[in-house]
């Protein structure tokens, strides 16, 4: 059989009681990521949005997260001991140390530290169930997950009214884009591309039509969400998970991988260089890129003046009347903001450049590090950890999953990171 697809089947733990506890804690923080507490619920109405007051759900959410954290944790103790903390990557657990010590001179501590808190136990709680679930269980529960979610998602279309975006929302622009179980079209088109590279990456390359069906449907929907951000990056990802498989078997051909990134980043550079005053224009445009230039444009502001450490964690978006925006932007829309539609900008404005300098070698340096070895046996998956990669990175440019909690993508980011450390993962393909 092939040895390029990652297995269905995998061989499960000694103890099968501890492996059952990580089991159903992947499956529970899959549910969290990619179906949350209040799926179906109409966005929030153009008025009465409270963004300095806790949403309705966070104090359950936080409770499920610790309930998920606490037997896990005890379960990898006993299995692995201390060693589980091991295998969260260095640079990450330093990056997350920095979030702490951001409490310190935060505007908001309060915030800061438990957004930081929730953050940790998210990341060792999902990076700790890879672990010792193995790799391939791991990606086959997600797989299921994810396509009872897609079949949710199409039957809801003619069941349920919210399931598409409709009039009096935030948004006009959004009226009549689906949303499936989702709040916002773009959260639902960033599932769509998983659920497709999940797939496509999953076949044997002989009669599994259900594979190829699924990515289809999630084709399809991701269609019908029209989120530009997430049907441009698709294609993108997919290439760089299949240059990836078909470079990564020899030196020359990794060699020859390379030298094309390198040139494609090399003429991106310079047709950006050509065309620098457009872009100044475009960033200068409060209506540039659906109204994000603007946010862009009050973070740039108040980094200027606090270029190293920033706000303190978590505090410049959803925050409300303490946002420190405030005096950097024109008008009270930072109090009503969720997020800086940029995963790095809201990294540098709420840690300033120590938290992103650190953020990037969590979440860049580490990874490329572990997808440069060559592993024959191993490149099947690791095309998928790398179109994954690609795609999280990329898709931070124009919204923000890095450290979001609840995140699907940062969720997925994280079983890409431990699925390049793990101690399991079996990549021969059985029937």
């Amino acid at each position: 059989m092939a040895n390029d697809s990652f297995a269905l089947s995998y061989a499960p733990p000694r103890d099968v009681s501890r492996s059952l506890i990580a089991e159903i804690a992947f499956v529970a923080l899959l549910l969290m990521m990619f179906v949350g507490l209040s799926p179906f619920a109409p966005p929030p109405s153009p008025t009465g949005v409270n963004m300095a007051a806790p949403a309705p759900g966070d104090a359950l959410r936080q409770i499920v997260f610790l309930a998920i954290f606490f037997p896990l944790l005890f379960a990898s103790t006993l299995q692995r001991g201390w060693d589980v903390f091991r295998v969260v990557p260095f640079a990450l657990i330093a990056m997350l140390a920095w979030c702490f010590f951001s409490v310190g001179w935060s505007g908001a501590p309060d915030v800061s530290l438990r957004r930081a808190a929730l953050a940790t136990i998210v990341v060792i709680s999902t990076i700790a169930s890879v672990d010792l679930i193995g790799g391939p269980r791991a990606f086959f529960l997600w797989r299921i997950v994810l396509a009872v979610i897609l079949a949710v998602n199409w039957l809801s279309i003619p069941l349920i009214e919210t399931a598409v975006h409709l009039p009096g929302e935030v948004d006009p622009g959004l009226i009549g884009d689906w949303r499936g179980l989702y709040g916002q079209k773009n959260t639902a088109g960033a599932v769509c591309v998983l659920t497709a590279l999940l797939f496509l990456f999953s076949r044997n390359g002989r009669g599994n039509w259900i594979g190829w069906l699924a990515a289809a449907a999630s084709l399809g929907f991701l269609l019908m969400t029209r989120s530009k951000t997430s049907m441009a990056l698709f294609p993108v990802a997919l290439m760089a998970g299949l240059a990836y498989k078909i470079s990564w078997r020899d030196s020359l051909s990794r060699a020859i991988f390379l030298c094309g990134a390198v040139l494609i980043t090399g003429i991106a550079s310079f047709l950006l260089l050509l065309n620098w005053d457009l872009a100044l224009r475009l960033l200068a445009d409060p209506a540039s890129f659906t109204g994000r230039a603007e946010i862009w444009q009050a973070i740039l502001a108040y980094m200027h003046d606090h270029p190293l450490l920033g706000a303190g964690f978590g505090t410049v978006a959803h925050t409300g009347t303490l946002s420190p925006l405030h005096n950097y932007a024109r008008g009270n829309w930072v109090e009503t903001i969720a997020d800086s539609h940029n995963g790095y900008l809201q990294i540098l404005a709420t840690t300033g450049g120590i938290g992103l300098f650190l953020a990037l070698l969590a979440m860049v340096a580490d990874p490329l590090y572990r997808f440069w070895p060559l592993e024959p046996a191993r490149t099947g998956l690791k095309a998928l950890l790398f179109a994954i990669f690609v795609f999280v990175l990329l898709h931070n440019f124009l919204e923000t999953d890095f450290l979001e909690s609840d995140n699907s993508l940062w969720f997925a980011f994280l079983v890409m990171l431990a699925s390049l450390k793990t101690r399991d993962i079996s990549l021969t393909l059985r029937p």
